[in-house]
């Protein structure tokens, strides 16, 4: 891709001057939420270079303000859209929290000593927008977009909050929501005119835990939906019925003449995809984990998909299955026709790695990030503080794991590194959860190619 296309003339900061050197680090949101320990959640910077003496540990850790944010995601303030404004650089991470709806932003102009910059009040933007459970951070040109999971009162179906560079509340991003019953991830692609978006729950339905029967009384979302992204509205929405419930984590290809992608089922543990058809929207189901039957699980134990992404080459597509314990990797050259190519096992329900790299695993894969180049896939265990104790009672006090995978660029194929793990069980204030990871310079899932 031209440069001019991605981080075009001032849009470098000091730590982007090298792919090789913003890799050396791995920025993790860290959490006590849920695991008795009365700390605030902070910001882990873990050191990935293998020739440092640091290797595999957290080398900073930067404390949120307030305790009980329950960090998740996180996003920059800048990426490949700005690259026309010198003034802009990747280096405030926004890091909301869920549950207090407070927005951390994080300066990380000392990429290895992150510090606190600013917080956006939740009740700020409760009262302003009538919003609350912020998740998605993707940058637009110099102002931001962030999709809410609920309202001030934590019901159906949230919306978007846009700030502006300055981290100012605007307002709500969205014109018309007609058709949308929840929210959670989203993928826009203006060069086409688009965004999709996908549904979890409201926040009053997930945050106590997973429980069966709201997804019967439709308290969980099925449907995926289609953007007019200049017009800001939804112009259509697809139903997905017992194929599609609980859609998370969408992905576009990287290339920007591309107008399609791939979004996981969650709970159907199918995998979609998704592209522009003209004036038309269209999807498919391309890949389907079957369920298996496990003694003391209520019904047939789903995989799970809980994280997916794309390399970008636009070659391989990722993904974690939370509660069978895998990771897999599938060729999506023909995009119609994925073809798996690696599988590697890191803790579970179904016991097929209990143990890995000497430490007993809590949870399984769940968030995972991929090196530019496509050869370290990192994968965290911890999904939510409440569905975590739920379904991994144990990480509560033994704390959740990072993973690194290596993974085969040209025939394909994945096997755990056997020299990495940073264990969050050991950390300083006592055991914590590490979910969602960025690399400094960005990462596979950071930019929106213009």
């Amino acid at each position: 891709m031209p440069k001019d296309e991605c981080c075009g003339p001032g849009y470098a900061s000091p730590q982007e001057a090298m792919q090789a050197d913003r890799e050396k680090l791995l920025y993790t949101v860290a959490l006590y939420v849920g695991t008795g320990v009365e700390k605030p959640d902070y910001l882990a910077t873990v050191d990935v270079d293998p020739e440092s003496p640091t290797y595999s540990s957290v080398i900073a850790r930067t404390e949120m303000p307030q305790i009980g944010d329950e960090l998740h995601h996180s996003g920059w303030n800048a990426c490949s859209s700005c690259h026309e404004d010198s003034s802009m650089a990747r280096q405030y991470l926004l890091m909301p929290g869920v549950r207090s709806s407070n927005i951390n932003v994080i300066d990380t102009t000392d990429a290895k000593a992150p510090k606190l910059h600013t917080v956006i009040k939740g009740d700020d933007i409760k009262a302003k927008t009538n919003l609350s459970g912020p998740h998605t951070v993707h940058c637009l040109k110099s102002d931001i977009i962030i999709s809410m999971l609920g309202d001030a009162d934590g019901n159906g179906p949230g919306g978007f909050l846009h700030l502006d560079k300055d981290f100012n509340i605007v307002g709500r991003w969205e014109n018309d929501i007609s058709g949308m019953n929840y929210n959670y991830d989203f993928w826009y692609q203006p060069r086409h005119n688009m965004m999709v978006s996908s549904e979890w729950a409201a926040p009053n339905t997930f945050m106590p835990g997973f429980d069966l029967e709201d997804v019967g009384a439709g308290k969980y979302g099925q449907s995926i939906h289609f953007w007019d992204f200049e017009a800001k509205k939804i112009v259509k929405s697809i139903d997905m019925g017992a194929e599609g419930m609980i859609p998370l984590e969408v992905r576009g290809l990287h290339d920007p003449a591309s107008h399609e992608g791939f979004f996981a089922a969650t709970l159907s543990s199918n995998v979609f995809r998704w592209w522009k058809d003209g004036d038309d929207f269209q999807i498919e189901k391309v890949i389907d984990i079957p369920t298996i039957d496990v003694e003391g699980f209520p019904v047939p134990m789903p995989s799970l998909i809980t994280d997916i992404l794309i390399s970008m080459d636009d070659r391989f597509l990722y993904f974690a299955n939370w509660l069978h314990g895998d990771l897999r990797q599938y060729d999506i050259t023909d995009r119609a026709n994925p073809k798996l190519t690696g599988q590697v096992w890191l803790g579970g329900l179904l016991g097929k790695a209990p143990e890995v790299n000497g430490v007993a695993v809590q949870g399984a894969p769940q968030m995972i990030q991929l090196s530019l180049d496509g050869k370290r896939l990192y994968a965290t265990t911890s999904l939510f503080s409440s569905w975590d104790n739920q379904f991994y009672p144990d990480m509560k006090d033994k704390g959740a794991q990072m993973f690194m995978i290596d993974c085969d660029t040209e025939k394909g194929g994945m096997s755990i590194n056997p020299d990495f793990i940073v264990d969050f069980g050991k950390e300083p204030n006592g055991p914590s959860r590490c979910h969602e990871m960025r690399y400094p310079g960005g990462d596979v899932t950071s930019d929106i190619w213009l």
